[in-house]
């Protein structure tokens, strides 16, 4: 094969494989809705079931649904029939995936599920299939053809069906208002942990390192909190400590075009006035977002509702932290 055969079969998978799963949406039905009433009704956790290439998208669904806020965990079919159905429990819903709806072992442990009064969805591409008569509700996960030229390999089935565990696993996560707080408590290792779980008041600068100064301060002064606290700066705070602006190295720079010598000014004549905050608990991918939006690199943190600065958080200590 020349590059231009490699690349027209190349697309011809994807696009017999995208239509596998555009397919799908015309499919869906109360049979659907069934399953996810099912599944959000669950008392127990979900046991995904499957064998071979079904078995292996098995477990992609499982892991899906359990990290999106619905336990779930897989059975590979053979083990099941060897000891391993032990982990199945009354008010338990089970999954079964398989393409062809013929699979022994999964007939095998079925009729045993059955008689633990279980419910059963199974996911196949063979609604009229054995394993679709012992079903509670069917997911019909059929497609026209197989990627594979031979339609022997499990190709464009393998992608339908993992969309249609995706479909189950989005459906559910919004209908029990499942959180990105929620996701970041199963997720807490990495980049995606830290981005959900950090908080604003874990990287705030507080104390002796808050750059602040009275609306009534100098300038000559002001440039030294500036200064000193290494941040490009400072807070400006009324006779009762609430924050009323802030003035930043661009204000300084904005001054000394507009009205010269600033040193003879006070820090409420050249500070910028509504300056943007964010709770001490917020989230700190909250305050990257925040940044972004105003095209600003510093945020002053507030607590308990009030004006009165406890913190500052910079850009340079989101990046150092691995939130952006």
């Amino acid at each position: 094969m020349d590059a231009a055969k490699i690349l027209k079969r190349a697309r011809d998978v994807l696009d017999i494989e995208a239509q596998g799963i555009l397919s799908l949406i015309d499919r869906l039905d109360e049979h659907f809705v069934r399953a996810v009433d099912l599944l959000l009704n669950c008392k127990g956790k979900v046991v995904v079931t499957g064998l071979g290439k079904s078995g292996l998208i098995g477990r992609k669904i499982a892991a899906t649904l359990s990290s999106t806020g619905t336990p779930s965990l897989f059975l590979h079919a053979s083990e099941g029939i060897h000891g391993d159905l032990g982990i199945i429990m009354k008010g338990d819903v089970v999954l079964a995936v398989s393409n062809s709806g013929e699979t022994d072992e999964l007939l095998k442990i079925l009729s045993i599920i059955r008689r633990l009064g279980l419910k059963i969805i199974v996911m196949t591409g063979n609604p009229s299939s054995s394993l679709s008569r012992a079903a509670d509700v069917i997911l019909n996960a059929a497609v026209k053809e197989e990627a594979c030229p031979m339609g022997l390999s499990p190709t464009a089935s393998t992608t339908a069906a993992l969309a249609m565990g995706d479909a189950l696993a989005v459906v559910l996560l919004e209908k029990k208002g499942f959180k990105e707080e929620d996701f970041a408590l199963r997720h807490p290792g990495g980049t995606l942990g830290r981005k959900l779980l950090l908080r604003v008041e874990d990287v705030m600068h507080r104390d002796k390192e808050l750059p602040l100064v009275h609306e009534g301060t100098l300038m000559k002064e002001t440039l030294l909190e500036i200064t000193s606290k290494r941040l490009g700066v400072t807070g400006v705070v009324d006779g009762k400590g609430g924050l009323v602006g802030v003035i930043t190295d661009g204000d300084l720079r904005r001054g000394l075009e507009s009205k010269g010598d600033i040193f003879r000014l006070k820090a409420q004549e050249l500070m910028s006035r509504n300056p943007k905050t964010i709770p001490a608990d917020a989230l700190a991918a909250r305050a990257v977002a925040i940044m972004e939006q105003h095209s600003i690199t510093s945020l002053f943190i507030l607590k308990n509702g009030n004006r009165k600065p406890v913190g500052i958080v910079h850009l340079h200590d989101l990046l150092k932290a691995g939130v952006v």
